[in-house]
This record gives C-alpha cells, structure tokens and sequence, in this order.
C-alpha cells in the first residue's frame, strides 16, 4: 500500500522512495560550512553514498556529526584517526 506521490517499486525491501528520501538527507548534511569539505562531501554523497553498506553509512553519519574544522583536519591529515572505519571511509572520500 502506497500514499500517492510515492513510488511502489520495491529494491531489496525498501522503497525506491525512501531510497531517494535518504540520499536528499544525506546530500543537505553534507553542505557544510568550510567550502573545501563540501568540494569533498558533495561529489561523494552523490557518486557513493547509495553504494555504502549500512555499517558505512552510520560511520559516514558519525564523521557528518563532527564540527567542520575536527572534520577537516582528519580530511587533511592533520589529525590520524585510529578508528579502522573512519579512516577507511576518510580514505574513500578523499580519493572520489
């Protein structure tokens, strides 16, 4: 059962819809404040978000929870996560 405006396709169990409804979250959480995240973010969230599984999702969540300047400094290098997830996600989003 669907309410109009939404699409009665199924992938996988969930609807296409929420599908989109998601990547439109993820793509405004990715605008940030600092342009040089949002050169990074913005391209990543719209290439490889929907490919992630959902453990790298919720590390993308975590690092999207981050102030922009702790964010920007594990993009650059300045800081070195030993979190294996963060910095292998880092690592994804850097190399876009």
């Amino acid at each position: 059962m669907t309410t109009p405006g939404t699409l009665d396709l199924v992938k996988d169990g969930a609807t296409l819809a929420s599908d989109e409804g998601a990547l439109r979250r993820m793509q405004w959480r990715a605008r940030r404040g600092l342009l040089e995240l949002d050169i990074f973010l913005q391209p990543f969230v719209a290439q490889r978000y929907s490919g992630l599984s959902d453990a790298e999702k919720l590390v993308f969540e975590e690092l999207l929870d981050l102030p922009d300047n702790t964010l920007w400094d594990m993009m650059s290098g300045r800081v070195i996560n030993e979190d294996l997830a963060r910095a292998s996600l880092l690592e994804m989003i850097k190399t876009l």
